[in-house]
């Protein structure tokens, strides 16, 4: 239906006399924010002090057609803290003359796939990409350019002002990553969307679910159904444990993408499998269960790498993750497995990748699956320290792309100092710094920009039990992580970031995310 100019702009000055907080006439606040602050740092911000557009009971959200999921979700974000309408409509000429942030999709060579240009001025505010994925990374900075009580989840009685200016922005790599275990310890499905959230808002767009190790196994399948009734009842220390029906799983895939964020499933193997081994016992080579493990031991367990049994196990549970996940890769893990020989774990290796094939599906893994020369198509996923790594270098000069995690800069679950009450240290104490000043380009040898995929902040959950220590050790890390992920080279600069990463700490406050306050870092 197309409505009139007038039409049009009576329905919202209606909609806006019925949701006019009494704050309306609210003194300005002073400006917080500059298009120059937003993390990760954009490829160009230019901030026009003049510009700023004032956000009122009579906005409009305005989007063309395609961009509509991106401008509900905006709208869901700036309707709790303002109390005003900001109707979606679809996008009209000059928006029938009402003040208007406008969501548009176009052809930009300069943008890519998830780049977008954002114009803020006094008469409106333009948001332009290729993709809505483009869209939806813009309105993560757009959120930064209004004041940070915008997080709040009631009316805040104040004026909204946007910042103005212009910002050009495409990200560095193409997969900027977040990995929970929950198979360590169980985290339930409102606590990953807690996560998703989070991580959304710094341009993260893959969520990596570590969903079974030794201690546990966290997602239903139906054709092996005691994975998961009695290989997910234990955790680390004896805590309880849990799973994910498949319903379950499918809705957090489904939300994720909401935030526009993909999601890959791990299943760790052929080593970290004790959870498995000891719920089925003709997955050991005896025929004899293990019995179930909480210890926080590594490398002890192995499939049985002779034995059919085991690929039978392997296609089912490939063949029903595969059918959940619309993503194209699923995680087969491959790290660690010091109990299986060498010459065993590339047999396993070479029946297994064809399985995911099969399915439709490509392969990622932990950086071992490199020596078992996987197809080009595959990334190989590093965690070790940098330097010297033949198999990972000749990966990548055959053309697999390698995901940079390296565990002495981007495992979040890392202490920062030896006080920190939470977390492990054997690869590095990683402070604030740390965590931020290194290069996934130069961090393997032979491993260039070109060959490299993204990053990925794994958190582990040995000594992680709920959401509070989920944010206590990913923030204030994870979006320096992901500004290495999204940012030009050119502009990774400390000092700038430190002093951009402070102004952070009240939207942090706000959203309620209980975040290590790294004496590093000037926090307002």
């Amino acid at each position: 239906m197309r409505l009139s100019r007038v039409a049009l702009t009576a329905a919202v000055v209606s909609l806006a006399a019925t949701a006019l907080p009494a704050s309306a006439a609210a003194a300005p606040a002073a400006h917080e924010r500059s298009v120059t602050d937003v993390v990760p740092a954009p490829v160009s911000a230019k901030a026009d002090p003049k510009g700023d557009f004032r956000l009122t009971p009579f906005t409009v959200i305005t989007a063309d057609r395609g961009a509509g999921q991106v401008a509900d979700y905006l709208r869901g974000l700036l309707r709790p803290a303002t109390g005003y309408p900001l109707p979606v409509l679809p996008a009209l000429p000059h928006a029938a003359g009402l003040p208007a942030i406008s969501l548009r999709l176009g052809h930009d060579s300069r943008t890519g796939t998830e780049g977008y240009e954002l114009k803020v001025a006094r008469d409106g505010v333009t948001l332009k990409a290729n993709t809505a994925d483009g869209l939806f990374e813009g309105v993560q900075s757009l959120r930064q350019l209004l004041p940070s009580a915008i997080e709040a989840k009631r009316v805040q009685h104040r004026t909204w002002t946007v910042a103005g200016g212009t910002i050009l922005d495409y990200p560095r790599f193409g997969e900027r990553g977040a990995m929970l275990d929950v198979a360590r310890h169980f985290f339930r499905p409102d606590q990953v969307k807690l996560y998703i959230d989070q991580i959304a808002q710094y341009k993260v767009n893959t969520l990596h679910l570590h969903l079974a190790d030794d201690q546990g196994w966290r997602i239903e399948i139906k054709s092996w159904p005691k994975l998961a009734t009695v290989g997910g009842k234990t955790a680390v220390d004896g805590d309880p444990g849990g799973y994910y029906t498949q319903a379950q799983y499918k809705d957090i895939v489904a939300y994720a993408a909401s935030r526009h964020i993909t999601v890959i499933p791990e299943i760790d193997m052929p080593g970290h499998t004790n959870a498995a081994q000891s719920t089925y016992a003709e997955l050991n080579c005896d025929g004899v269960a293990v019995p179930p493990r909480t210890d926080t031991e590594v490398g002890y367990s192995s499939l049985c790498i002779s034995s059919p049994i085991t690929y039978k196990f392997v296609d089912d549970v490939v063949r029903e993750l595969a059918s959940l996940t619309p993503g194209p890769y699923l995680h087969i893990g491959g790290d660690e497995a010091h109990a299986t020989p060498p010459a065993d774990y590339l047999a396993f290796e070479r029946k297994v990748q064809p399985i995911v094939a099969k399915y439709g599906k490509k392969i990622t893994g932990w950086h071992e699956i490199a020596k078992s020369s996987p197809p080009a198509s595959a990334i190989p996923q590093y965690w070790d320290f940098g330097g010297d790594n033949a198999d990972v270098a000749a990966a990548a000069a055959r053309g697999n792309k390698i995901l940079m995690s390296p565990a002495n800069y981007a495992y979040l679950d890392m202490k920062y100092n030896p006080s920190t009450p939470l977390g492990q240290d054997w690869a590095a104490l990683i402070e604030v710094r740390d965590g931020y000043d290194w290069d996934p380009a130069s961090l393997v040898t032979g491993v260039g920009e070109s060959q490299v995929a993204g990053v990925e902040a794994p958190l582990w959950t040995e000594t992680i039990r709920t959401s509070d220590d989920i944010e206590y050790m990913a923030f204030p890390r994870l979006p320096g992580i992901a500004e290495i992920g999204w940012s030009p080279k050119a502009s990774h600069n400390w000092d700038a970031y430190r002093a951009r990463l402070a102004k952070q700490s009240p939207r942090w406050v706000l959203q309620g995310i209980d975040f290590y306050r790294s004496p590093q870092v000037d926090w307002k």
